[in-house]
């Protein structure tokens, strides 16, 4: 590495964590006991999946996108406290909002969490009037504020940055149609507010036959991290095989005051759907990112993601050791 990396941000010594396993060499390996939330561990849940989490209180906290078996999409609230062993709340998160208009959602997908100055952030993927991105807020994850939606539909993979950069809130996003979408880039959106969002800047999109896990579309995955270098970004991307889609996660390094300026991104997989359930579930091959906790003192990273579109998985990383791999598979 042409630099030491360092995470900016919390020691979090309570981080799960497992070593990487005697004879991996890849810079990122699966928890040994995944999955950690399976499809039923709520009396009606069809699946669970797709999830977001935080330290909260010394602790952790989250909030998890759950199928019923009546295969409506929603999300509910959970607590932890190592961060494997989840409680999580057998009724939806209901939010609250000023104006009716606020809380139209014929579902609820895919949540990210994070904390800015006061608060948790709170986006996912809403049905208002088709796909778009909803947003909110929580203290105590037992009270939930809804807002106004960021931007218009339709639009899925809304993250937001963990501070405020050059004095705005920022997001991070990917424009889409009203059904499965067979495209898609990552942009970049800023606002004074949370309330009116501009300065829409393209960030990076999908890659040809030299990498071909993402040359469908890529997506936003955890809330980005800071580190010395730049945001580290864990992104999904997506192949079209003959199977349908396959979806993988690799990693990219964007600037620290300009964030829709890639400095690095990964052209091989980071992970990709290869244990039995990533592969066998309700939408086979799907590899989804959704959370990561990064504890500054020790460069430790643990990533949450979708295994199938059935269950939550960890996986573990270093910091040292994904920027030296980073660097030698660099597509920038």
């Amino acid at each position: 590495m042409k630099e030491n990396v360092k995470i900016i941000g919390s020691v979090l010594s309570g981080i799960p964590w497992e070593d990487r396993p005697e004879g991996i060499n890849n810079p990122a390996w699966r928890f040994s006991k995944n999955p950690i939330i399976k499809r039923n561990q709520l009396p009606e849940s069809n699946s669970i999946f797709n999830s977001a989490v935080v330290p909260f209180e010394g602790k952790f906290a989250g909030v998890f996108r759950c199928d019923d078996t009546a295969r409506r999409m929603n999300i509910h609230a959970g607590t932890s406290d190592d961060g494997i062993s989840w409680k999580i709340d057998s009724l939806p998160v209901r939010f609250k909002g000023k104006i009716a208009d606020e809380l139209i959602s014929e579902y609820k997908y895919d949540p990210r969490v994070t904390w800015i100055e006061d608060r948790y952030y709170i986006t996912w993927c809403n049905g208002y009037y088709g796909a778009s991105i909803g947003a909110g807020w929580t203290k105590d994850f037992k009270e939930f504020h809804q807002i106004e939606s960021p931007l218009m539909p339709y639009n899925r993979n809304g993250v937001l940055f963990p501070r405020k950069i050059r004095g705005n809130f920022a997001l991070l996003s990917r424009p889409s149609d009203s059904g499965h979408t067979p495209f898609g880039d990552i942009f970049y959106s800023c606002s004074p507010d949370m309330t009116y969002w501009g300065c829409h800047r393209h960030v990076m999109g999908t890659l040809g036959a030299d990498s071909l896990w993402q040359s469908t579309k890529v997506g936003a995955g955890p809330v980005p991290i800071e580190t010395t270098r730049g945001w580290l970004l864990f992104y999904h991307g997506v192949l079209n095989s003959c199977n349908g889609f396959v979806y993988s996660m690799g990693a990219a390094l964007l600037d620290l005051d300009e964030p829709w300026k890639v400095i690095m991104r990964s052209g091989n997989y980071l992970l990709s759907p290869q244990a039995e359930y990533e592969c066998v579930g309700d939408v086979p091959n799907v590899f989804f990112p959704g959370a990561a906790l990064a504890d500054s003192r020790t460069g430790r990273i643990a990533i949450y993601y979708g295994g199938a579109d059935t269950v939550v998985g960890l996986a573990f990383t270093r910091v040292d050791i994904l920027f030296d791999w980073l660097e030698e598979h660099n597509k920038i």
